[in-house]
C-alpha cells in the first residue's frame, strides 16, 4: 500500500506544513478565552492567509475584532458567517446585532430585528433576548437624536446676528466655513439676516450667500453694499466664477496676456478673490474690457513696471484687494 503524502499549502510561493494552519486556529481560540483579543486576531488572520477557516473560527475572530472595538472588520465577518448558513445564527445574528448599535446604525438593528419576530426565526427562547435588544436599541437611537437636536440648537446659536456681529471678521468666515459641508437649510432666516446686515464685512455677506447658492436654498435676500443695492434669491444665482462679468473680464486678459502666463496667473488669482468680495455685483458700474485692462495694469505696476493706468479704477481694484484680506476700508 503506497502511503499518501500530507497535503502541502503553498502561499505567494511560500510552503505552509501540515497542520500549520490549525495550529494558529488553535492559538487564536486559546487567546480568546484568556482575553488577549489582539494575539487571537494576529492568529486568526494568519491563518485565514491559507485557510477558509469554519464557522467556529471565524465567529471567535468576530467575537476578538469587536471587543477590540473594530467593529466594521466584526460586522463584515459576520455577514460572512450569516452568508454560510452557520449552525452558530442567533449567537451570530446577536453579535451582528450589537455591533450595529456601536456602529449607530439603528434603523437597520430596529429592522433586523423585527424581521426576526415576524417571521419567527428565533427560538422561543431568545424572543425576550431579541425584544430587549429592540427596546434598547430604540432608546438610544431616541437619546442620540435627542442629543444631536439639542446640539444642533447650540450650533444654530453661533450665527444668531447678535452674537455673530462679535465676532472678528476672520472669526466669522471661519464659522461660516465650517457650514460647507452641512444642511444650511435649518438656519437659513440666520444666513439671510447676516447677508442684509450692514455692519457685516462684504466678504463675509458673500461667504453666507454662497453658502445659499451652493445648497440652492430658496429665500428672498436683500443684498447692499458698495452704495448698491439688490434683491435676489440664492436658487436663481450662479457663482462668483460663473456671472457674465466675470466671464467678459477672463475672456479678455487670458486673449492679451497669451504670451505672458505668469502675469495672467496673478491677475486670475486676483480676479476670484476679488469675485467673492463684489458678488453679486460683479465689478459694476465698469465696463469688463475697463476692468480687464485695469488688472493687468494692477499686477505689472506690482512687479515695478510703471505705466499710465486708470486710478479710479486701480483705487477700486486696492479697496477689493484690501476687503479680501478681510481689512475694514
Amino acid at each position: 500500500m503506497t502511503k499518501q503524502k500530507p497535503h502541502v499549502i503553498k502561499h505567494d510561493n511560500i510552503v505552509v506544513f501540515p497542520g500549520a494552519t490549525q495550529t494558529l486556529i488553535r492559538e487564536g481560540h486559546m487567546y480568546v478565552e484568556k482575553y488577549q483579543y489582539e494575539e487571537a486576531v494576529a492568529c486568526f488572520e494568519k491563518a485565514f492567509l491559507y485557510d477558509k477557516g469554519d464557522e467556529k473560527a471565524l465567529s471567535a475572530y468576530a467575537y476578538a475584532l469587536y471587543e477590540l472595538k473594530l467593529y466594521v472588520q466584526a460586522k463584515e465577518v459576520c455577514e460572512q458567517l450569516l452568508a454560510m448558513g452557520t449552525s452558530m445564527y442567533v449567537e451570530v445574528m446577536e453579535l451582528y446585532i450589537t455591533i450595529c448599535m456601536q456602529l449607530k446604525e439603528y434603523h437597520q438593528v430596529e429592522s433586523i430585528i423585527t424581521t426576526l419576530i415576524e417571521e419567527k426565526v428565533l427560538p422561543e427562547e431568545q424572543l425576550e433576548k431579541f425584544e430587549r435588544l429592540k427596546s434598547i436599541n430604540s432608546e438610544v437611537a431616541k437619546n442620540l437624536q435627542q442629543r444631536e437636536d439639542v446640539q444642533e440648537l447650540i450650533e444654530a446659536q453661533e450665527y444668531e446676528l447678535g452674537k455673530f456681529t462679535t465676532l472678528t471678521p476672520n472669526e466669522q468666515s471661519l464659522r461660516l466655513h465650517r457650514l460647507m459641508d452641512t444642511n444650511v437649510r435649518q438656519i437659513k432666516l440666520l444666513l439671510k439676516a447676516i447677508i442684509e446686515c450692514s455692519e457685516i464685512h462684504p466678504f463675509v455677506q458673500s461667504l453666507a450667500l454662497i453658502l445659499l447658492v451652493e445648497q440652492e436654498v430658496s429665500i428672498e435676500v436683500t443684498v447692499t453694499k458698495f452704495e448698491q443695492t439688490k434683491t435676489i434669491n440664492p436658487i436663481d444665482l450662479a457663482l462668483p466664477n460663473q456671472l457674465q462679468q466675470y466671464g467678459e473680464i477672463k475672456k479678455i486678459i487670458e486673449s492679451k496676456l497669451e504670451q505672458d502666463p505668469s502675469t495672467l496667473e496673478m491677475v486670475q488669482y486676483l480676479m476670484a478673490k476679488h469675485a467673492i468680495v463684489t458678488y453679486p455685483f460683479e465689478w459694476h458700474p465698469f465696463a469688463a474690457d475697463d476692468i480687464a485692462y485695469s488688472y493687468i495694469d494692477f499686477v505689472k505696476a506690482m512687479l515695478g513696471k510703471v505705466q499710465e493706468m486708470d486710478y479710479e479704477i486701480i483705487d477700486f481694484l486696492q479697496m477689493l484687494e484690501k476687503l479680501t484680506e478681510l481689512h475694514e476700508v
